[in-house]
């Protein structure tokens, strides 16, 4: 069992906003109330029975041939692309994070998710014989889902799953549990109709710690996929099986003295206001040479973005951060992230700094030292700090140190291809995007594929479905030689 510090660590940073449901019972898994509505098309009362349901619908996938998986595929693409606007306004009322016409673009987006056609057989001819090299299936895989991008998370992984001939079962954050069933329920529908196949995708009717923790130890589980903070990765990896986490990043942007800086002021307020910044892979703080740094200041005006001075920023970061330390009075020391302005507009953010902004503003940004909480932390909102250093090496140096070792993304703007590859180099990050915004690193505005899982602690990167499969070698001794 977890101790009650993790429990209450995950409580946090899994389950904020929990639900109210029926009660937990300590003996024995959680069941759904007498009457409970919604099950069906995948919903079950019991983690024990949407495993047995997902495992009796893999052993059916397995045995399907690409063509027919790729159909119950097409199902999950053509309802997001369809009923975008409809599931992303369910998950913006249900959550109250983000914005709206990105809900519904990261919807519309599964199309870039790749499917059946990223599996590959291989083959290896010699005088001794022929060995061909496939793909095969896990099995079920236990889901995590965050409470950022619930539905599109879930499309995501559904499409790489079951392209992999994999079932999977779901535990989405509490914040976002009721558009995680509808979307789930609309696709198992959709297959069922397309293919026959019932239960390809399960969940429970109320997911709680009990029933993740419940999740992950679950002997019919195969495989984990965590998309979510540091804690729930750990309680998943405590499980003792095989792990695919999409953890944590705070993604920096270095700007050096050759950059076009209002072309690099426009990509960083398209990416570090998209969904008021709820992307992992979103522009979280900026370092900027010296000898630029006023100029650059002023394009970001230029492009939009509202500048918040020195007290607003202080006001900001008390509405934002829990500090432990008499340094809070300048946004520094240990700090912890309040939840009331994760993903808010950026109209809410600086109503609590005290300042007006129009309506339509995407971005808030402002000056700060390296060790500010809005530097060092995660912080989801769409308010940008901007670190002047005095060169580029000092701002790479600030960027690894702003990044924490979490390999997950880093971007710079420049036109000295040296500089280029040397942060490149030095960051080691699963993504690196060089004069774009933080989505061309995911195939809008670059040549990336998409995924919602992006799997940095244990090193997959960005998930496809060779993600979800075993690689199986099948020898022929001796045969089939005809040269």
């Amino acid at each position: 069992m977890l101790d009650q510090a993790l429990v209450a660590e995950i409580a946090q940073e899994v389950l904020a906003r929990l639900q109210q449901g029926p009660a937990v019972s300590p003996s024995g898994p959680r069941r759904a109330a007498a009457g409970s509505a919604g099950l069906g098309d995948g919903v079950f009362a019991t983690v024990d029975e949407a495993v047995s349901a997902a495992a009796d619908a893999q052993t059916r996938l397995a045995a399907m041939s690409l063509a027919e998986r790729g159909r119950a595929i097409e199902v999950i693409r053509t309802i997001c692309e369809e009923q975008a606007e409809e599931l992303g306004r369910r998950e913006l009322e249900e959550t109250k994070i983000g914005r709206i016409e990105q809900k519904v673009e990261k919807l519309r987006s599964i199309r870039n998710v790749l499917g059946v056609e990223a599996l590959r057989i291989e083959a290896r001819s010699d005088q001794s014989g022929l060995t061909v090299i496939e793909r095969a299936p896990w099995g079920v895989v236990g889901m995590v889902l965050p409470a950022t991008h619930s539905a599109p998370t879930l499309a995501s992984n559904a499409v790489n799953v079951l392209a992999g001939g994999n079932a999977a079962v779901f535990s989405p954050h509490p914040a976002a549990a009721r558009i995680a069933k509808h979307a789930l329920q609309l696709f198992n529908r959709g297959i069922e109709r397309e293919t026959g196949l019932r239960n390809a995708l399960t969940t429970v009717a109320e997911p709680s710690i009990r029933s993740a923790e419940e999740l992950f130890r679950h002997p019919g589980i195969a495989l984990l996929c965590v998309t979510g903070g540091p804690a729930v990765v750990r309680s998943a990896m405590a499980a003792g099986k095989r792990v695919i986490a999409a953890g944590p990043g705070n993604p920096p942007v270095v700007v050096d003295e050759t950059a076009d800086l209002d072309a690099a002021a426009r990509a960083i307020i398209e990416g570090a206001s998209w969904d008021n910044n709820l992307l992992c892979i979103g522009e979280k703080e900026v370092f900027v040479v010296a000898s630029v740094a006023t100029e650059f200041l002023a394009a970001m005006r230029r492009a939009g973005a509202v500048q918040l001075d020195e007290a607003a920023i202080a006001r900001l970061a008390e509405a934002a951060f829990e500090f432990e330390d008499e340094r809070a009075a300048r946004g520094c020391g240990r700090a912890h992230l309040k939840r009331d302005l994760v993903g808010r507009d950026a109209s809410v953010l600086a109503a609590a700094a005290g300042v007006r902004v129009p309506p339509a503003t995407l971005l808030l940004f402002g000056e700060t030292g390296e060790d500010h909480a809005f530097v060092q932390e995660e912080q989801m909102m769409p308010f940008l700090p901007v670190v002047r250093v005095p060169d580029f090496d000092a701002a790479v140096a600030a960027a690894l140190r702003a990044e924490h070792g979490y390999r997950h993304t880093a971007l710079i703007h420049s036109r000295d291809v040296g500089n280029v590859t040397r942060m490149a180099r030095a960051m080691n990050t699963t993504l690196f995007v060089h004069n774009g915004p933080c989505i061309a690193a995911l195939g809008s505005g670059g040549a990336g594929y998409l995924s919602f899982s992006i799997a940095t602690p244990t090193g997959e990167g960005v998930t496809t479905p060779l993600t979800f499969t075993r690689e199986r070698q099948i020898a022929l001794a001796g045969a089939l030689r005809i040269v």
